[in-house]
């Protein structure tokens, strides 16, 4: 299966702003924007993150492109279908737009599963870095005045990977803590206020050196 976004199957967002260059905050979805949960597919289920849809709000306002990276093998292995995940999506997107104002830039998927070793088998599940590299190009994104956030440090690494920031969302959902150069936090926060706060800062401010990573093979098991 090739490398998607719902945008592929959704309804295409229109009007919104593109404007080369621009800052932009990407954000894992399950676990980080929205709660864990054992269905996945019932959209009466969905619960954002406490927080998550004033943050988003705030930065919205302050010129930073919002743009959803999630890995789900669950397509791969027939635990969701493309239409189940679909209205999902729609359902998500919706419920930001009326509740918060907040008009999400895209939403980059990843359908495949992992390898038997848990490791990504394409170019775009976390902790590779296709799907933001996607994304920036689609949406004329500046990865070096950018962040990824997430509540693994998979999503870190990825955002590293990238060129891009890397923040961790500390919400108890990294339990192996593998670390090197690459999965060491830029920033770690405990809630969605502070996050947007020190997003906020720095995306009026001047631009931050682009990272230096040294040249590494990707890590062992990824956290769906």
């Amino acid at each position: 299966m090739a490398l998607m976004s719902p945008f592929d199957f959704l309804p295409a967002a229109r009007g919104l702003p593109r404007t080369p260059g621009r800052p932009c905050l990407f954000m894992n979805q399950d676990g980080t924007l929205v709660e864990h949960a054992a269905n996945r597919v019932d959209p009466l289920l969905l619960r954002l993150r406490a927080g998550a849809g004033e943050a988003l709000a705030q930065l919205q306002a302050a010129g930073v492109a919002l743009v959803i990276v999630t890995n789900q093998a669950g397509l791969a292995n027939g635990r969701i279908t493309r239409a189940e995940f679909a209205r999902l999506q729609q359902v998500l997107l919706q419920r930001l737009q009326d509740e918060f104002g907040v008009r999400i830039t895209g939403v980059e998927v990843c359908p495949h599963s992992p390898d038997s070793q848990g490791r990504p088998a394409c170019l775009c599940r976390k902790p590779a870095p296709g799907m933001l590299t996607r994304a920036a190009h689609r949406h004329g994104i500046d990865l070096s005045r950018s962040w990824m956030v997430g509540d693994t440090l998979d999503d870190v690494e990825a955002g590293h990977r990238a060129g891009a920031a890397g923040l961790l969302l500390d919400n108890g959902s990294e339990t192996v803590w593998r670390r090197s150069p690459l999965r060491e936090p830029d920033a770690r926060f405990f809630d969605w206020g502070a996050l947007a706060t020190y997003v906020e800062k720095l995306a009026g401010g001047a631009e931050r050196e682009p990272p230096r990573w040294p040249s590494q093979s990707l890590h062992g098991a990824v956290q769906a």
